[in-house]
């Protein structure tokens, strides 16, 4: 089961044209999406702005080599890594889910459009599958900050959760349909049904979900280090909450003495419009 390819097995009912040309139209939605989001919410204007005005407040150039490090350390320890988490738990969650994601994604496309391909590309689309799931799910269930901090019900829904709920909707419901598949289970086409619709949710809602931020968060997380590296820092204190000149600033007691994982993380997205 793990290493048969389950849109091969689908081939006798749905067309494989059909199939490809679903992924394709998939594919040109969270395009779409996201460059409607980037003009629409003023994104990349919002970015580009914040780098005029670094500049127009004297902050020092920087050379070539110095983007090429800050491009790099962005992309290995922001991205890869996603280093703006400092809770591990949520760090874990984080990348289990992003990896999961983009096997999940890539096997889909290669199965879909070369329905000979390997074994391995079977189990790598399980894999990704069965990441998302699992870091998906602690995610809602045991680390969300309403549920574990603020003891709201892990059932409570807000339109922010569209992303994250149809991801988990669409990797839950296509694994489910393959091993339903591959058992023979005449509601296989009913749960292949589900998977297609929650499916074309996460694909088609982007400019009203959290989707595009994947690509945004690269981005504010490379603008972020180029204020630190330039010295404008956006007129934000460059000292760390654990000197204590920099703890004195804050007017209340209670700020003084938090915990100096408290409030870090990258806040540089762009604001969003509803």
């Amino acid at each position: 089961m793990f290493s048969t390819n389950p849109f091969a097995a689908l081939s006798a009912t749905v067309s494989p044209t059909v199939m490809q040309a679903y992924v394709v139209v998939m594919t040109v939605l969270v395009v779409a999406g996201t460059l409607f989001e980037v003009v629409h919410k003023g994104s990349a204007k919002y970015f580009f702005q914040n780098m005029r005005n670094s500049k127009a407040k004297g902050a020092r150039p920087l050379g070539g080599g110095e983007l090429v490090s800050i491009a790099v350390q962005t992309a290995v320890v922001d991205v890869l890594a996603s280093g703006e988490f400092c809770n591990p738990r949520r760090r874990i969650a984080h990348l289990l889910g992003m990896y999961g994601f983009v096997l999940y994604v890539l096997a889909t496309a290669v199965l879909v459009f070369n329905p000979a391909a390997g074994a391995i590309w079977a189990q790598l689309w399980w894999l990704g599958g069965l990441m998302v799931c699992v870091g998906g799910y602690w995610f809602w269930f045991f680390i969300r900050v309403d549920v574990a901090a603020e003891g709201n019900s892990p059932f409570r829904v807000v339109r922010a959760d569209l992303f994250i709920l149809s991801l988990l909707a669409s990797a839950t419901l296509g694994l489910l349909w393959a091993w339903a598949q591959a058992k023979g289970s005449p509601g296989s086409l009913v749960m292949f049904g589900l998977y297609i619709l929650a499916t074309t949710v996460l694909f088609g809602s982007v400019p009203w979900s959290k989707f595009a931020h994947m690509f945004f968060k690269p981005a504010a997380a490379f603008e972020k280090r180029i204020t630190r590296a330039n010295g404008s820092a956006e007129n934000l204190p460059t000292q760390t909450r654990d000197d204590p000149e920099q703890q004195k600033r804050h007017s209340m007691d209670l700020l003084r003495d938090a915990p100096m994982d408290m409030g870090l993380g990258i806040k540089r997205e762009a604001p969003r419009h509803y």
